[in-house]
């Protein structure tokens, strides 16, 4: 039986529609929507897991640079020491940049997945707490030592550890040379309710009151000059 010019025109613009919706409407090809998401998930499980390695090894490398500063500490050689402390930290720098990321941008999936473990946190924080500990005793054995540095990495340990008794210790030889004796005495006295019997606390202690009576007599002093 032969169409009418009619009927195949009309097969025409049917057959066209068809291809024209089918472009317009991908998911309608064959394959769904949430098939499509499945793809990504399975795409963003392996980019997780590559994240979740190359965080675990750069935690590794921060330990393995850490035990290498510690060799060289023990060896005297203070200035390789510190070169691989820092070292070691700048490897665990990159470990909190990917753990604490909140940026819209990241991807979300591998975001989420690289998230530290309780137990990664921990190594991570007591890799920190040795390295800038061992800092300011490589700076401490400096001829010039500078001693703001040296209180900066103790405030570091006791942001962590509020009980660490060197880092109390040293912040308080900090502060007292760079003449802050009331911050000297604080830190000099949480450290000798830590170790009362230390007797470089006990030391320092005295010395820093020593200063500071000093300086209480200088000021008396040049009260009295002032009112004449």
């Amino acid at each position: 039986m032969h169409s009418t010019p009619l009927q195949s025109s009309r097969k025409m613009e049917a057959k066209q529609h068809s291809i024209k919706s089918l472009k317009s409407y991908p998911e309608a090809g064959g394959r769904s929507l949430a098939a499509a998401a499945g793809d990504v998930g399975v795409g963003g499980g392996c980019l997780a897991g590559s994240a979740q390695m190359e965080m675990e090894a750069n935690i590794q490398k921060a330990i393995d640079f850490k035990v290498e500063g510690h060799r060289c500490y023990k060896e005297k050689k203070f200035r390789e020491a510190i070169g691989k402390y820092h070292r070691a930290l700048l490897q665990l720098k990159g470990v909190h940049l990917v753990d604490e990321s909140t940026d819209s941008e990241v991807n979300l999936l591998s975001q989420a997945a690289v998230k530290l473990t309780e137990e990664q946190r921990r190594t991570v924080e007591i890799t920190e707490i040795e390295c800038y500990d061992s800092l300011t005793a490589c700076l401490l054995q400096s001829e010039l030592v500078n001693y703001e540095r040296v209180k900066e990495y103790c405030l570091k340990v006791l942001g962590y550890q509020r009980d660490h008794f060197k880092a109390m210790y040293r912040a308080g030889i900090a502060c007292y040379h760079l003449g802050d004796y009331d911050c000297a005495l604080r830190y000099l006295r949480d450290a000798k309710h830590r170790e009362p019997s230390d007797t470089n606390v006990l030391r320092y202690i005295q010395l820093t009151e020593m200063k500071m009576n000093r300086e209480g007599q200088r000021e008396r002093e040049s009260g009295k000059e002032a009112l004449g």
